[in-house]
């Protein structure tokens, strides 16, 4: 295994969607990760901030290039950012989290296979604590200062 040199800097996002079919209830889009670190736990359209990137910008990018989801890039918000060590994998990351709310789910695919295994899946924030988690997203939900009414 590689032992990573720098920090780096990771991007996710959580795509809302309200569910006209389940009384306005808020879901979001997670996908199970393969091919790379914390492959087979669930995690949120995102990856590495580009150099001289803005949040938002990576967020948009990263969310287009897997899903196939345009946001509106002045309604993604920044919620907070983390330091993510992650020892098995001896990665370390300052992980950002940024949120937007589509209209429309229609558009949804797998745009890289090669990094999602199966599709992608909206769940509640009740939904999602039953799944193994990525450890960036696992110790986002462990915060205990964070305001998570956008998911509710």
């Amino acid at each position: 295994m590689t032992v990573q040199e720098h920090v780096r800097v990771g991007v996710g996002c959580f795509v809302i969607h309200q569910d006209p079919n389940d009384a306005g209830k808020k879901r979001f889009l997670i996908g199970q990760r393969k091919g790379s670190h914390g492959a087979n736990s669930y995690g949120l359209p995102g990856g590495h901030l580009d150099m001289f990137e803005d949040f938002a910008t990576c967020a948009f990018r990263e969310v287009l290039e897997e899903t196939n989801l345009k946001l509106d890039k002045s309604q993604i918000r920044f919620i907070t950012a983390l330091n993510t060590i992650m020892p098995t994998e001896q990665k370390h990351y300052v992980t950002i989290f940024m949120y937007s709310q589509v209209d429309s789910v229609k558009d949804v695919k797998v745009m890289e296979p090669e990094k999602l295994q199966g599709t992608w899946k909206w769940v509640t924030l009740d939904e999602l604590k039953s799944y193994h988690l990525f450890l960036p997203l696992q110790v986002f939900l462990e915060q205990k200062d964070l305001d998570l009414s956008f998911l509710e």
